[in-house]
């Protein structure tokens, strides 16, 4: 069993990583690098790339607290081009196989029988959970425009995952009236908490038109991953049986 579950992960998150980075380098990618420009030549003097935005608003606080301390050290980044893409890749195989480990997880504790099919819908099920109700308190944001605090959206991001996900396993598995109902509030909760508020009023300085493509463009291309992951999981888990 467990070494199903690890070839399962593995080739559906390799073929699905490979996939979501075609689909960010046509789609999201050139809206990421239009957005830095607006980032780069924003009001405030924030000239240069990431690597010399992070290193200016690092300075100036250590510079305040400690005038003798030796300046930090610029963070790594990748150069544009060819490293670029190739981390890119990286990051899109290595986050894909993550949850690919959660999905093949999450069926095998179901004992449901599973094959392509059926694993689309748990890869829309992991869709709605993860990326599509979160979305709906924050929206995906390009570099340069304004967003709360980031500790509270990652508890807030966390917090609704794993509330979703619980509530779809209880309306899908369970039959009793009250476990569903139970389901249905935690899709609800977090919603009705709300998503931590901006920081400032205004978006940034990338324009509304950008965000929205952004926005629309990063809700079709996580959809699409997610049917990909899911027909690929429920295959191969099917495939791997005798493993």
């Amino acid at each position: 069993m467990v070494a199903r579950i690890i070839l399962t992960a593995l080739a559906a998150g390799l073929i699905s990583g490979v996939f979501i980075w075609g689909a960010h380098m046509v789609k999201t990618t050139p809206l990421i690098l239009a957005a830095e420009v607006y980032e780069n030549s924003a009001p405030g003097g924030m000239i240069g790339g990431p690597a010399e935005q992070r290193k200016n608003q690092t300075a100036a606080p250590q510079a305040e607290a400690a005038p003798s301390a030796p300046a930090a050290e610029e963070a790594w980044v990748p150069s544009g081009g060819t490293e670029r893409t190739l981390y890119t890749l990286l990051m899109d195989v290595i986050t894909s196989i993550g949850f690919a480990f959660l999905l093949v997880g999450a069926i095998s504790l179901s004992g449901r029988e599973i094959d392509w099919r059926r694993g689309i819908l748990w890869g829309v099920s992991g869709f709605a959970a993860v990326f599509l109700s979160p979305s709906l308190g924050l929206a995906p944001e390009l570099p340069g425009m304004q967003a709360a605090d980031l500790s509270a959206r990652q508890a807030w991001w966390l917090g609704t995952v794993v509330a979703t996900a619980a509530g779809l396993a209880l309306l899908a598995l369970q039959r009793k009236p009250v476990l569903r109902g139970l389901g249905l509030g935690l899709i609800l909760l977090p919603h009705l908490i709300g998503a931590p508020l901006h920081a400032g009023g205004a978006g940034g300085g990338v324009p509304a038109e950008l965000a929205s493509e952004f926005a629309v463009a990063t809700l079709a291309v996580t959809g699409l991953f997610w049917v990909v992951l899911g027909g690929l999981t429920g295959y191969f888990y099917n495939r791997f049986e005798q493993t």
